[in-house]
C-alpha cells in the first residue's frame, strides 16, 4: 500500500511561511541584537546576514516550479559550524522539507536528526520531526522500520490522532500481521466521530480476509450509505451477504446496484443472474442472461450458453434451453452437451430429435453414464414405433446398470409386439 508522502507534508507545518516571518523579523532586529545581553531572548533568532541568505533560498523553494538546487546552493552558502542551535535546525529542516518533496528519503531523514541533533528545536518540534522521519520510512515501505519508528513515536506522543495509527495499521499489513493491523486502525477509527473512508474501508477489508463477516457487515454496510455513489461498496456487501448464505438480501443489493444505473463488468452481470437463479428466480435469471449477452456485455462464449441453457432447463422452458444448447454446440461440439440436447427434446416428445441427439453424445463421448443414453436412443426409437431398431439398444444395456430392469421390461414388452 503506497503512501503518498507530498500528501503527508500537507498536514506538517508550513515551514517556509514561518521562516520568511522569522528572517523578517530577525533582519529588522539585526542591528539592536549585539546589545541584547539576555541569552534566552536572543536563542531564537536568526541574524541579519544568516536571515538574508535563508531569505533568498526559501524565494527559490516558493518559486513556480520550485527550484531546489538553488535553493540547495544558496544555503550553501552559511557556514553551519558559526550557526547558533536554533538556525541550524532551521536550515536543517528547509534541506529535509525539500528532499522529502523530491522523495530522496534517506537524504531527508539525515537532516531531520541533524535538526534534532542541533538542540535548536523544542520538544514538540522534536516529536513531530520524529514523526516525519517515520512517516517517510513507511514511503519507502520500509515496514518494519516504519512501524518500529511510529510505535517508538506513539510512546512519548501526547495525544496521537487517527493517521498515526492508520499508517501503523498500513505497516503492518504489509508485513502480513493482519490482527496488529486491525487493532491499529480500530484505534485510528475509535479516534474520530468521523473516520476516513480510507481507514473504515482497510478495516473492513482486512476483516474480510480473515473471514470475519458478520463483523465487516454493518461496517461495510455504514461505507455503504455514506459513499452510495461508489459501486463497490455495493459489490463488497453483496459478496459479504453470500458468504454469510444469505442469498436473498445479496440479490436485493446487487439489484439495487443495477437497477440505480452501476455500470457493472461482465463478472458482475453474470453474478447477478447467478443469485435470480439460486433464489429460485431462473426464468428472471434466463431473461436477464440473454440480454446482457445479445448486448455483447457478457462474452458469448460456450460457458455463457451452457448457462443460460441451465436457467432455462430449470424454468421449463424447454425451446429456449435447447436454443442457448445449439448455440453452445457451435462453439464446440461435447457428447455431454449432446446428451443435454436430447433430455430437452425428451421433455418436448420430439422423440426423432432426442434420438438423434443421444446418439451424437455416444459417438462424441466423455458421458458418465453410457447405459443411461443407450436406454434413451431405445426409448425414443420405442415411441417411434421402430421396434427392432429399440430391442437392439437396449439389449446393449448392462443388466447390472441402473436402467437394466427398465431395458429388460422393455424388450419384454417389444417381443409382444414384433412377434
Amino acid at each position: 500500500m503506497k503512501i503518498n508522502f507530498k500528501t503527508l507534508l500537507q498536514g506538517m507545518l508550513v515551514l517556509s511561511v514561518s521562516l520568511m516571518l522569522t528572517s523578517h523579523d530577525a533582519m529588522a532586529q539585526g542591528a539592536s541584537r549585539a546589545k541584547k545581553k539576555d541569552t534566552e531572548e536572543a536563542t531564537n533568532q536568526i541574524d541579519q546576514k544568516t536571515g538574508e541568505v535563508m531569505a533568498k533560498a526559501l524565494e527559490f523553494y516558493n518559486a513556480t516550479p520550485p527550484q531546489y538546487a538553488q535553493a540547495r546552493a544558496k544555503l550553501g552558502e552559511l557556514k553551519m559550524d558559526k550557526l547558533s542551535p536554533y538556525e541550524k535546525s532551521r536550515v536543517e529542516q528547509i534541506y529535509y522539507q525539500m528532499d522529502a518533496l523530491e522523495e530522496k528519503f534517506d537524504s531527508a531523514r539525515k537532516h531531520i536528526e541533524a535538526a534534532i541533533a542541533s538542540g535548536g528545536l523544542t520538544d514538540k518540534e522534536i516529536s513531530d520531526m520524529r514523526y516525519y522521519g517515520a512517516q517517510m520510512l513507511v514511503q519507502q515501505e520500509k515496514w518494519k522500520e516504519g512501524a518500529a519508528a511510529i510505535e517508538d513515536w506513539v510512546k512519548t506522543a501526547t495525544k496521537p490522532n487517527g493517521s498515526v495509527y492508520y499508517l501503523l495499521g498500513v505497516c503492518y499489513y504489509n508485513l502480513e500481521n493482519i490482527d496488529s493491523a486491525l487493532t491499529n486502525l480500530r484505534k485510528a477509527m475509535d479516534s474520530s466521530d468521523k473516520p476516513l473512508e480510507a481507514w473504515t474501508s482497510m478495516y473492513a477489508s482486512l476483516l474480510l480476509q480473515k473471514e470475519r463477516y458478520k463483523e465487516a457487515l454493518p461496517i461495510m454496510t455504514s461505507l455503504l450509505n455514506t459513499y452510495s455513489s461508489k459501486k463497490q461498496y455495493w459489490m463488497n456487501v453483496s459478496q459479504i451477504y453470500s458468504n454469510l448464505d444469505d442469498n436473498k438480501n445479496a440479490l436485493i443489493v446487487m439489484q439495487l446496484a443495477y437497477d440505480a444505473g452501476m455500470p457493472f463488468e461482465a463478472n458482475e452481470l453474470q453474478r447477478l443472474a447467478d443469485l435470480m437463479a439460486f433464489q429460485e428466480m431462473p426464468y428472471n435469471a434466463g431473461v436477464f442472461m440473454e440480454k446482457a449477452i445479445n448486448d455483447k456485455k457478457i462474452q458469448p462464449d460456450q460457458k455463457a450458453w451452457e448457462k443460460l441453457y441451465v436457467m432455462y432447463s430449470n424454468a421449463s422452458e424447454f425451446k429456449k434451453a435447447v436454443t442457448a444448447l445449439e448455440k453452445a454446440q457451435q462453439l464446440g461440439e461435447t457428447g455431454v452437451n449432446f446428451q443435454r440436447m436430447g433430455e430437452l427434446y425428451l421433455r418436448l416428445f420430439q422423440w426423432d430429435s432426442a434420438q438423434v441427439a443421444l446418439e451424437k453424445a455416444l459417438n462424441k463421448g466423455g458421458l458418465r453414464d453410457v447405459p443411461y443414453v443407450q436406454f434413451y436412443v431405445g426409448f425414443c426409437l420405442y415411441n417411434q414405433k421402430k421396434y427392432s431398431e429399440a430391442k437392439t439398444w437396449l439389449e446393449k444395456v448392462p443388466a447390472t446398470s441402473t436402467q437394466g430392469k427398465a431395458a429388460k421390461s422393455f424388450i419384454q414388452l417389444i417381443n409382444t409386439k414384433i412377434r
